[in-house]
């Protein structure tokens, strides 16, 4: 994986997600609040949402694919989205358990 740190740029931002979706909790806080680098490591690891910015932890699109891929992904998503019915039922039909995390909350 590409090492990467606050000062890296978008294209190396990008590179490293691509191979780990994880190399986004290195990213810098505006890296993680960029939808295009977020939806790039939720797609290689769908629960690095965790280290996305609180404002995509909001956005419909970026939480679906990562629920779509693993419904443990919901304990990453805001309140808002805990609560919204097709975020939640999405994460339900991929795994059942994941409710139980809503429920923590």
């Amino acid at each position: 994986m590409p090492k990467i740190n606050v000062n890296s740029t978008k294209q190396d931002v990008l590179a490293a997600v691509a191979q780990n979706g994880w190399a986004l909790q290195y990213a810098s806080e505006t890296l993680k609040d960029d939808r295009e680098v977020v939806l790039a490591a939720v797609a290689q690891n769908r629960l690095a949402l965790e280290y996305a910015s609180e404002t995509l932890k909001n956005d419909r699109e970026v939480v679906l694919a990562a629920v779509a891929q693993t419904g443990w992904a919901l304990q990453y998503a805001s309140e808002t989205l805990k609560n919204d019915r097709e975020v939640v039922l999405a994460a339900v039909a991929e795994n059942g358990w994941a409710f139980s995390t809503r429920l923590k909350h």
